[in-house]
């Protein structure tokens, strides 16, 4: 259908000459330019947090002055989507049923966002209220009331169950066993720039698509699909991005609708959300209730664990079978731990949508689990960092459920901080109100598989060089402050001996960039770094060939630093890098060269596996002082100890705001932030009511790097975004112990819980704060997977990988 019928359907002409605006002045041609007209956009949101829609009445709002066209669900062919394969679960505007307060139901163009909020206002929408759900033990309880028809059971989005090695055996031989219960609230992002999105309909009848976005791949499959285009018919550009912290990692309905706008409008369409919308958008921290039980022996050696999760997801899928995976599959990352079992269920809410923000799906649990050793160092007597100092993961090794282990920097970064700190002088010796507490933690440097499987790279980059010496790099990957651009730079500079303000990149545009996967799982230093890399180096032999010949020399003589090349031997002896491009340009034909990268293929062969292997872990370890009010329960953080091992920090200064950032993060986590409901609606959707740190409430930190060199990075860089977050959590909670003897064993750690316990140790009672117990829901049979060491081709393949890092690298020194 032309866009002309289309809106014949609607009942509304087509733009006459003064949908129009002249540009005076553009002297591109010889008569003024003329422009369409920017439209905007709102977008009706649901009441109720659960209800069918009876009926949708949309004739006053277009009969409205300056509205250019209303649309609802049936204006999109009937096809749903999300960012996971097996939850494709969203619509752009909910046609039936809304399932959480803030679900889309309609939206309206108009010639400004006031007559376009006006005009929602005018929407008449008919709703049969449904009985709403909006906690884990609500959605386990009934069945009878469904927020989906599919899943795992009745409100449950996906259950596991997997078990490696005989737990309980491990536990009938353990001289201590413990068990804990933990509950972690949800939170949000809170990014500084809202979504956003414009749409342009181009008069060759395709789609261009500028977006706040993480992945605009991702975002292209959705937009295609929804749309019923052809990909190729369709340019996602991502915007230079005011923060993300994974929550632009999905595609949105707002998205979907300025595309609409556009094709029916023959206008540029922008939406902005407000402040409230980006709340009710969320995909932000899971709520988790968490069960872990541990064996060890009298001097604290893991035998066994057991862990359980249940994760309140929201009203649709989102990342959200990755999420119950990533709330399981890294606690034996960190430490030796020989049997292992996890069982992880997600249910479904009428709440915003949780998924991915920093650390997806594994603050919560390393926060379970370093409380949890905590307790298990003080019932034994003995230091907590011991404790975990002396089982740490061998470097290239495997876990109990199949996770390779390259460079493991932990031990490092432990004995750094426990220096820098003074943690021998101030455990358990500090005055009343005072006290450490120590954590550490690991994370993956990427994910080792594609969302949707399939064998093609991860991160493609194409470098090209012109006469002059320019270099400019193309590839899919989307800044969002991390500095994944610079990256690109400093790679490619390396290589060709440049400097990096000689390189221009060029991101983020899928008719231009090659594809890359996204900002997400901190994956593109390694990734796109990798590919960058591997273009450049392609280039480097092509300007070393050229050079070589003009000079005499053999190509393996030559070097490139300081924009030029060179005889290593004879500095003097060689030409600057615009001469050598032109050589090679001239030999060899247009300078350009594509490099891909894609993740060694890791992990064991049974359902699950997909989620935990990596290309490389980063490692982190924590020590934070804190200072407790007995008087008014406030918990101060004085100062903070991190060392991360980086593998290789390209850029220092960079690495360390990356660091000092999930600090920030995970400080407003630990003790104000909480995405919290009264009868189906959020209490605070503002940034004046939600609680977040300033810099008033953030300490002195003090940052150690740790390299590791690790052999899969590039240079040997791993992750340095997100992994620094975890370990601050856990460090909080086991310093308020230790300043005040009250165990948190809930988060955020608000003055109010603080309080509850000092109050229970008065009357003698066990000084803790938190859940008591857990749901009876039944989780599935369990898949028992074979240790490596009970399987001797897992074996193997860990000893040829072992051999094959030292053969191609080297060991460490």
């Amino acid at each position: 259908m032309s866009p002309k019928e289309e809106l014949a359907v609607i009942g509304k002409p087509l733009p006459k000459v003064d949908a129009w605006e002249k540009v005076a002045g553009d002297t591109r041609f010889a008569d003024d330019l003329f422009l369409p007209r920017m439209a905007y956009a709102k977008i009706l949101r649901s009441c109720h947090p659960h209800a069918l829609i009876k009926r949708i009445e949309t004739s006053r709002a277009r009969a409205l002055p300056g509205v250019y066209a209303v649309i609802t669900g049936a204006d999109f062919p009937p096809v749903k989507f999300g960012i996971m394969p097996t939850s494709q679960d969203e619509e752009v505007l909910c046609t039936e049923k809304v399932r959480f307060v803030g679900d889309p139901v309609a939206a309206v163009a108009a010639v400004d966002e006031e007559t376009a909020e006006r005009a929602t206002e005018l929407i008449d929408v008919e709703y049969e209220v449904l009985p709403t759900i909006m906690s884990i033990e609500q959605a386990l309880a009934q069945e009878k009331v469904r927020i989906h028809e599919y899943g795992d059971g009745p409100n449950i989005h996906k259950a596991v169950s997997l078990e490696f090695g005989d737990v309980e055996e491990a536990f009938r031989q353990a001289h201590l066993v413990r068990e804990d219960v933990f509950y972690f609230e949800g939170n949000t992002h809170l990014p500084m720039e809202q979504h956003a999105a414009v749409a342009r309909w181009g008069p060759d009848g395709k789609l261009t698509l500028w977006s706040s976005t993480q992945t605009p791949h991702y975002v292209h499959r959705a937009m295609a699909k929804v749309l019923g285009l052809p990909m190729s018919h369709v340019r996602v550009i991502a915007t230079p991005n005011g923060g993300g912290f994974g929550g632009k990692s999905d595609p949105f309905s707002h998205e979907m609708v300025v595309a609409r706008f556009a094709q029916l409008t023959g206008r540029p369409v922008k939406c902005t959300l407000t402040r409230e919308e980006v709340f009710y958008c969320h995909r932000g921290r899971h709520p988790v209730l968490m069960w872990v039980k541990t064996g060890v022996t009298k001097t604290g050696e893991i035998l066994g664990m057991h862990f359980r999760s249940w994760l309140d997801g929201g009203a649709y899928g989102s990342y959200g079978v990755a999420s119950t995976y990533y709330t399981g599959v890294l606690q034996t990352s960190t430490y030796k731990v020989p049997v292992y079992k996890f069982e992880g269920m997600r249910v479904f809410t009428n709440k915003p949508p949780c998924g991915p923000k920093r650390g997806h799906g594994t603050p919560q649990p390393r926060y379970a689990l370093e409380c949890h050793l905590d307790k298990i160092a003080a019932d034994l007597g003995l230091d907590p960092v011991e404790l975990r100092r002396r089982q740490l993961v061998d470097e290239f090794s495997m876990t109990a459920n199949h996770l390779t282990i390259t460079t493991c920097g932990l031990g490092e970064c432990i004995d750094k901080v426990v220096e820098a700190s003074g943690w021998r002088d101030k455990f358990r010796k500090l005055p009343p109100g005072r006290g450490v507490g120590f954590a550490a933690s690991a994370y993956i440097t990427g994910a080792g598989l594609p969302i949707y499987w399939n064998k093609m790279p991860h991160s493609g980059v194409i470098v090209k060089i012109d006469r002059g010496g320019g270099v400019t790099v193309f590839c899919g990957s989307t800044d969002i402050g991390q500095g994944s651009d610079s990256v690109l730079a400093y790679v490619v500079a390396e290589v060709l001996g440049i400097a990096p303000e000689d390189i221009r990149v060029v991101t983020g545009d899928t008719d231009l960039t090659p594809v890359d996967l996204g900002s997400y799982s901190s994956r593109v230093t390694i990734m796109t770094g990798n590919a960058a890399k591997e273009a450049a180096e392609k280039l480097q032999g092509l300007l070393f060939d050229a050079a070589a010949k003009k000079l005499d020399v053999p190509p393996s003589a030559l070097e490139a630093r300081a924009r030029r090349i060179f005889v290593r031997d004879d500095p003097d002896k060689g030409m600057s890098f615009p001469d050598a491009a032109q050589l090679a340009e001239a030999a060899y034909g247009t300078l350009a060269a594509a490099g891909s990268y894609t993740p060694p293929m890791r992990g064991g062969k049974f359902k699950g596996s997909g989620v935990g292997p990596t290309p490389a872990y980063s490692y982190s370890a924590c020590v934070v002082e804190v200072a407790v009010d007995p008087e008014t329960g406030e918990v101060r953080p004085v100062e903070i100890w991190i060392a991360h091992d980086v593998g290789r920090a390209i850029n220092p200064l960079l690495v360390e705001g990356q660091v000092e950032g999930s600090i920030y993060m995970g400080l407003g986590e630990a003790l104000m932030e909480e995405q919290v409901f009264r009868k189906g609606l959020h209490k605070i959707p503002s940034m004046l009511e939600y609680k977040s740190p300033t810099t008033l409430e953030t300490p002195e930190i003090r940052t150690v790097l740790v390299e590791t060199l690790d052999p899969e990075g590039p240079f040997g860089a791993k992750e340095s975004g997100q992994g620094p977050l975890l370990p601050v959590i856990p460090a909080i909670a086991n310093a308020v112990y230790d300043a005040v003897g009250v165990r948190v064993d809930e988060v955020p750690i608000t003055p109010e819980k603080v309080l509850k316990g000092l109050d229970l140790r008065a009357q003698g009672k066990e000084p803790r704060v938190g859940p008591e117990r857990v749901p009876a829901a039944r989780f599935p049979e369990p898949i028992r997977v074979p240790l490596p060491g009970e399987d001797s081709t897992l074996e193997a393949q860990a000893t040829i990988y072992r051999r094959a890092i030292h053969r191609r690298e080297g060991p460490r020194s």
